[in-house]
């Protein structure tokens, strides 16, 4: 009996135990469970509407407005260049020149070859006055006279093939010297004195025009009646370009030419703005910030920009639903205001979105609104 007595006891103190434990476990699993459902403490606001005045940007790269290769239009040895690589020049000036003594041979030739018809012209017209003479009195055959009135006429005609001929000689003459066809600056020369060039295929140079100059840039769909309204003058706006060292450029441009259709495969049309540049600081090819300052025609949402979340170029933002628990959206951001941006799409008025401890906020997971930390006075 005493044996049994004590099986007894170790097998109900064992179960007690065993008890005990199961219940401080099922305890802390629930202090734990408690601890991870605590709510994440962020500050809030709501998204508004408002009219907004801001600046927009975008990438741009400066166009010359006029721009062309020089080319040879004569063939023959480079005899003389007469500016150095990347001056700038005046529409007219000489700018290259090849070999002109067989150019000049051919005018000469052919002043030559005009005096001698029009020596022949002469022959033949006294010729001709002569046998009329003496057709009137039955002293030749009229046949003669006949020949002798085709002559003449023959001989207009050459007159007219040697003026042609003294023209072309004169304009190769005259393109043996390549001059600017516009006022501005040249790049560095493709060719030196001594090289052999031929018409239409060797490139000597370019010359791009450089004061006014371009600035292209693309704008989307939605911007074509605001710009056009820039363009006409209807609505007026400012125009800058930052410069690659970040410093702003000293003239303000105007909206000159729109393209005449969107790129289907973008949904972006090119624009230029046109700028001073009398100084050549603006060069063919660089890129540039355009800056347009704008003013919205109808209300647009505005957040604060430190509420948006920038993931590989990918804004996000975070929303508070009724049950407080954070939902992550992602929105396609517009101007960008100090400390505030325009909301294109992504949010609705009257969303509630969180601002300060994103860092610490999840999608799904519950947060609780903290009073905004506020700047504590000096003493």
């Amino acid at each position: 009996m005493n044996t049994n007595y004590l099986f007894s006891a170790l097998i109900i103190g064992s179960a007690l135990f065993w008890q005990s434990c199961g219940s401080k476990d099922g305890a802390q699993q629930q202090q734990g469970a408690a601890q991870g459902q605590m709510a994440t403490p962020v500050t809030t606001t709501m998204v508004e509407k408002q009219i907004v005045s801001g600046i927009k940007s975008y990438p741009a790269s400066v166009v010359p407005l006029q721009e062309a290769d020089l080319m040879a239009e004569v063939s023959g040895y480079v005899t003389k260049i007469y500016v150095a690589d990347g001056a700038t020049v005046k529409q007219g000036q000489p700018l290259y020149e090849i070999d002109r003594i067989r150019y000049q041979a051919a005018v000469d030739q052919a002043k030559a070859n005009l005096e001698i018809a029009k020596a022949n012209l002469q022959r033949v017209e006294k010729d001709l006055t002569r046998y009329q003479t003496l057709a009137e009195q039955d002293a030749i055959a009229k046949q003669t006279l006949d020949y002798a009135l085709t002559d003449v006429n023959n001989q207009k005609a050459q007159i007219q093939a040697a003026q042609a001929a003294l023209t072309t000689a004169q304009t190769n003459l005259e393109r043996s010297i390549i001059r600017a066809p516009f006022s501005g600056a040249l790049g560095i020369s493709q060719v030196r004195t001594g090289a052999l060039v031929s018409p239409g295929t060797t490139r000597l140079n370019t010359i791009s025009a450089i004061d006014p100059i371009a600035v292209e840039f693309q704008i989307s769909e939605r911007e074509i009646s605001e710009f056009a309204a820039y363009q006409s003058g209807k609505s007026s706006t400012e125009i800058s370009v930052s410069l690659p060292d970040r410093t702003t450029y000293t003239h303000t441009g105007k909206i000159a030419t729109m393209d005449r259709a969107v790129d289907p495969t973008t949904g972006r049309l090119k624009v230029r703005a046109s700028f001073s540049n009398s100084q050549n600081d603006l060069r063919a090819g660089m890129n540039l910030t355009m800056n347009v300052k704008s003013t919205s025609a109808s209300e647009q949402l505005v957040i604060p920009f430190k509420a948006v979340q920038d993931q590989l170029g990918v804004y996000n933002v975070y929303v508070v639903n009724d049950s407080s628990q954070a939902e992550i959206r992602p929105v396609e951001l517009g101007l960008k205001l100090e400390d505030k941006v325009v909301v294109n799409s992504g949010l609705e008025a009257g969303n509630k979105i969180v601002v300060d401890g994103i860092l610490n906020v999840r999608s799904g997971a519950k947060v609780v609104e903290q009073p905004a930390a506020q700047d504590t006075p000096q003493k």
